[in-house]
């Protein structure tokens, strides 16, 4: 089975109205609801693609009653650890005149010291028959920042694969504990090695300690900097609608072909041709089967030079 983390679920909110005015009263035309974060959009989507999986992390209060009701009926087995605090609620706010998405994210909630040791507990044994596993998100308050370092040291110790997707000072703290891949956005990048160059900000992130860095490079696609050399993948063409959930269904699109034994360019077509589907997709978090399976043999995968 592949493990997802999300230390900071949210209660997915999607909002779909004629137009977004600003200053403006909005007739709301369809509310959808989802379970939410980065790990749990990771796991949604490596499920729909017939992996077994399991996700862990945090849910409580209200509304993470009503997170694990929308998970229920999903094939992801619900592994979540019960917090005395609610779950935050994000809210996605899509104009469907444009295709644009206004996105609304709350603040998740303080995980004690006794809940933080009822999950690294749970962690621990979930790694056993773990094949790759997912850290992937913000930190709630309560956590310590080197919790993502501490748990990628303990997949390494049981040899599973770890992927990890967060930013800032929990990046810098969970690369340096080496994990198999790191997949940042080009904002995360730049702040964790002071460059926006992609080619000498990926190769930069990479010697930190990574394994493997897949950036993302938005509609342009992503970067990899591997053991093997410098790929790049693109989609054939811009695509225009919801990103909300786009970079956790590249993550999906990794952990797929890494549990596949697959090659860099096959990871890499994967991730491209998932994170365009999703964006294509009417709801938040959810990728179009059908647009993945036409975007996946026209994805394009380059090499790079080392000196690019």
């Amino acid at each position: 089975m592949i493990l997802t983390v999300t230390l900071n679920t949210a209660l997915d909110l999607t909002y779909r109205v004629p137009a977004l005015t600003p200053h403006a009263s909005h007739r709301v035309t369809q509310v959808i609801e989802r379970p939410g974060g980065k790990g749990l959009n990771v796991a949604r989507v490596l499920a729909a693609l017939g992996h077994e999986t399991v996700a862990t992390g945090f849910a409580g209060g209200a509304t993470g009653a009503m997170l694990r009701t929308h998970l229920a009926p999903t094939p992801v087995r619900d592994e979540l650890v019960e917090t005395a605090g609610p779950t935050r609620r994000t809210v996605a706010v899509v104009d469907t005149t444009t295709g644009d998405t206004t996105q609304l994210n709350e603040p998740g909630p303080t995980v004690t010291a006794d809940e933080w040791s009822t999950f690294r507990e749970r962690f621990t044994r979930l790694l056993d028959g773990a094949r790759a596993v997912a850290l992937c998100g913000s930190l709630p308050p309560g956590i310590h920042v080197g919790a993502y370092a501490e748990l990628v040291r303990l997949a390494r110790a049981a040899a599973v694969p770890v992927l990890l997707d967060t930013s800032g000072e929990p990046l810098r703290r969970g690369i340096a504990a080496r994990p198999d891949l790191v997949k940042p956005n080009a904002d995360e990048l730049a702040q964790l090695t002071g460059s926006r160059e992609p080619h000498r900000a990926t190769r930069d992130a990479r010697r930190r300690g990574a394994h493997a860095v897949v950036s993302s490079l938005g509609p342009e696609g992503l970067l990899a900097a591997t053991p093997d050399g410098l790929w790049r993948a693109a989609p054939p063409a811009a695509v225009k609608g919801n990103p909300t959930g786009a970079g956790d269904s590249a993550v999906a699109g990794l952990l797929s072909g890494l549990v596949d034994g697959a090659p860099w360019p096959e990871l890499l077509t994967r991730a491209v041709a998932l994170s365009a589907a999703t964006v294509l997709s009417p709801v938040a978090g959810e990728f179009d089967a059908a647009a993945y399976a036409e975007l996946l043999p026209r994805v394009k995968v380059t090499t790079e030079s080392e000196t690019a």
